[in-house]
């Protein structure tokens, strides 16, 4: 089965005696083993772990030495008949200096030796007794056995999957780690052997570093830290091993355990590789005085597995625009932070105070005017300025009209009262259109006269038109080409449904008062709909947009997957299937991606006109910032990929 450019690695921490190396392999191998059953393609352990970190001048003493290479050569010949990558850290004399090295092992065979290359010099962990940093070494390769065996810190590994590279500890805290250099290399993943020690504090530092240097790097990063078993004397060890991907942390092992631990994760290798083709700043060009040695590119002739079924060990959300419960509130405040600070920059500029926004008692309005009362109480300008105006057409519900009149009311902004149904009516007349053919023209020529009172009302008043159309409703063309597709500031172009959702419950909660809250709660519990076709017999919304285009869910996941990584439908598929998998059937997420695609196509026309917005996340579709597309581009590559999916 395609694995979709994910790669399944583990970060292990044995249980382990000091100075042990009999007690210790017999450890690795057994989590060496549990990982192979797990299709894990690299797996890697603690710094030293065969002979344990924390022998101190043990290391000097032959008979360790020796039996620590005896018990690397155990394990090789223990996994020969193993397709897993091993990574196993251990001390190694080369040329009369001891190192403290990082082996890679697969089939038998050591493919390669990298050194450690930064030691500590701490009064707990003086390394440079015992050892020599890489940066000594004279050859390039040692024997062992008869074999040649590559040896450096500039080696890269290169599986048919990724490239990978290893740092050991002390490399990660250094001002310009190793792994900078290696991922300008070609790295994709960083293994990490390490035994870090645990004081009050260091483990959140520790983390910040991982999360920091995974995404410096647009990599993946391994990290593997020694546990409870090697703590002895004055110093504590934790296991604290984790798995991260550019900036998040994917897995994380559970800190003072005495059992084994393995942690598993896929890391998206393709996901990376597209980031770092849109970083212009990810190139060695920059760097020619750091690049003193010639990286060596190892080949290992690994294979996936195509006879396992590829079980995805990794959750996706379902809602990539909406931030985590963590940090709701910090990343709601801050976009709507963003969303007030782009308008009150356009109103300084134009040095107008009065606005005029079309409030029709849903989700976008409702967003649209909360950024804009704010924007008013930031600029000191009275709310009564803001010119709220509702125009109930053929399709408007009590339940919508009776929210927008108690909102604005509740707010404090002027309240405007136009309805549409003479005017539409006339117009229809004046096209010779029948009013009772339900058509697109029926629906459009109402949103085209909502915003011609729009715009007119605000030259009455010499004000600005806010507009109020998301970004999802832009990506699928969701929208009334210079109806209400138009605007002089569009403040929700960069939030997408989903999040819209999200900020005006978040503001209901954290802001307003009980009867605003109970007001906004209700219209986040309300339907998606344009309202422009009649309701129904009881009085309720019949036009509901997710019927026709799709939830929005599914598209906003859609879009993110597309637009942030550039992901082919395939995989995007495949993610949604994951992400969904108690929600939607295959068929229906298939049906839906391909109008998504279809939509997205054809609909370039109408974004590449839209008005200003303040760009809120890495996603925007803007014709003068992040998406450039030309308005004729044809949908048929994508299309066909996703019939080739049925």
């Amino acid at each position: 089965m395609k694995n979709f450019g994910f790669v399944r690695v583990a970060a292990a921490t044995p249980s382990v005696k000091v100075a042990d190396c009999e007690f210790n392999t017999i450890e690795t191998i057994k989590l060496i083993d549990e990982a192979e059953k797990k299709n894990v393609s690299v797996i890697v352990f603690p710094e030293l772990g065969i002979s344990s970190y924390t022998s101190q001048d043990l290391f000097l003493q032959r008979a360790l030495l020796k039996e620590s290479l005896i018990s690397l050569k155990r394990i090789c010949e223990k996994t020969s008949a193993y397709n897993i990558i091993s990574i196993l850290g251990l001390p190694l004399e080369i040329n009369n200096s001891l190192y403290n090295v990082a082996a890679v092992v697969r089939k038998g065979k050591i493919l390669g030796l990298v050194p450690k290359t930064f030691l500590p010099n701490y009064s707990e962990f003086y390394e440079k007794r015992w050892f020599s940093p890489a940066t000594n070494l004279t050859l390039n390769s040692i024997n062992i056995d008869g074999e040649n065996i590559p040896v450096g810190a500039n080696l890269i590994f290169e599986t048919s999957e990724m490239k990978f590279a290893i740092e050991i500890c002390e490399d990660l805290w250094t001002p310009i780690p190793p792994s900078g250099l290696h991922v300008l290399h070609g790295a994709d993943v960083i293994f990490n052997l390490s035994a870090s020690d645990e004081n009050a504090g260091k483990h959140s530092y520790r983390k910040s570093l991982i999360e920091q240097q995974s995404a410096r790097c647009m990599a993946g990063y391994v990290y593997a830290a020694a546990g409870n078993g090697e703590s002895t004397t004055d110093v504590v060890f934790s296991g604290c091993s984790m798995i991260a991907e550019n900036g998040s942390i994917l897995a994380e092992a559970k800190r003072f355990e005495f059992d084994n631990q393995l942690i598993v994760s896929d890391i998206d290798i393709e996901r990376l590789r597209n980031d770092r083709i849109k970083n212009k700043s990810f190139s060695l060009a920059g760097y020619s005085i750091l690049n003193k040695s010639e990286y060596r590119t190892l080949e290992i002739d690994q294979q996936p597995n195509d006879k396992l079924v590829f079980h995805f060990n990794r959750k996706i959300s379902p809602t990539p625009f909406v931030p985590p419960a963590g940090l709701l509130d910090e990343r709601c405040s801050e976009i709507f932070s963003i969303q007030t600070g782009g308008l009150a920059k356009r109103l300084l500029h134009t040095n107008i105070k009065n606005v005029v926004i079309g409030v029709s008692g849903g989700l976008d309005s409702t967003l649209a005017l909360l950024v804009t009362v704010k924007t008013f109480d930031k600029l000191n300008i009275p709310r009564q300025n803001i010119y709220g105006i509702t125009m109930p057409g053929f399709g408007t519900t009590d339940r919508t009209y009776n929210n927008a009149v108690q909102l604005m009311k509740s707010l404090g902004v002027t309240i405007k009262e136009i309805s549409i149904k003479d005017a539409v009516t006339q117009h229809f007349k004046d096209i010779a259109h029948d009013i009772n053919t339900h058509d697109i023209t029926y629906e459009n020529s109402q949103a085209r006269e909502r915003t011609q009172i729009l715009m007119d009302y605000a030259n009455k008043v010499n004000g600005l038109v806010i507009g109020t159309g998301d970004l999802s409703e832009l990506a699928l063309g969701w929208c009334t080409y210079n109806g209400d597709h138009m605007s002089m500031y569009a403040v929700n172009s960069g939030i997408p449904k989903t999040l819209v959702r999200t900020l005006v419950v978040w503001v209901a909660d954290s802001q307003m008062d009980e009867q605003t809250q109970s007001i906004l709660l209700d219209i986040a519990d309300t339907p998606v709909s344009p309202e422009l076709l009649p309701a129904d017999e009881n009085g309720n919304i019949k036009q509901k947009t997710e019927d026709t285009v799709g939830p929005y869910e599914l598209h906003d996941f859609f879009l993110y997957n597309m637009m942030r990584f550039g992901f082919a439908p395939a995989k995007i598929y495949f993610l949604a299937q994951q992400a969904f998998a108690e929600k939607y059937q295959d068929a229906t997420i298939l049906m839906w991606l391909k109008t998504f695609y279809r939509r997205f196509f054809s609909q370039q026309f109408k974004r590449s006109c839209m008005p200003d917005g303040p760009k809120v996340g890495s996603i925007n579709l803007s014709p003068r910032g992040d998406w450039r597309m030309s308005s004729d581009a044809s949908a048929s590559l994508w299309l066909k990929q996703i019939e080739d999916l049925r």
